[in-house]
């Protein structure tokens, strides 16, 4: 929590934009989760506009309003966001990490069971199907 003070500190230090602002408070404000499904849009006038994956996430972000509001103003300051409004509009892909894929199969096929007690299942199940195809 001394880290969030510091950055706030210094982003109202550094005279951003109120737009600015609120766009870097919005994920310290709802937590990481709600911000996972939710993605800054703009800020008009006093009120927050935030975009949503769906209906059901508008209508549970719409009940806890006050909350996040109350939060919003310890972070930036009373008065600052009067409201928020949360639009459905489906949230752009983030990039996701590429995984190289293997040329070849590399060795046993169990070896990429993680756990070991189903490892060890899976094998045991392989060896009697292969015994009994014989």
């Amino acid at each position: 929590m001394e880290r969030i003070t510091r950055l706030l500190a210094k982003l109202k230090s550094d005279s951003l934009p109120l737009e600015d602002l609120t766009r870097q408070v919005w994920p310290l404000a709802v937590g990481k989760i709600i911000a996972g499904h939710t993605q800054y849009a703009s800020l008009v006038r006093r009120t927050l506009v935030i975009e949503v994956e769906d209906a059901i996430w508008r209508k549970q972000l719409t009940s806890i309003t006050p909350d996040i509001l109350r939060k919003i103003a310890t972070l930036i300051g009373p008065g600052l966001v009067t409201d928020l409004e949360f639009r459905v509009a489906p949230l752009r892909m983030r990039p996701r990490k590429e995984r190289p894929l293997p040329l070849f199969d590399s060795g046993d096929e169990a070896q990429r069971i993680a756990d070991p007690i189903f490892r060890r299942l899976y094998t045991a199940d392989r060896q009697r199907r292969t015994s009994n195809a014989a």
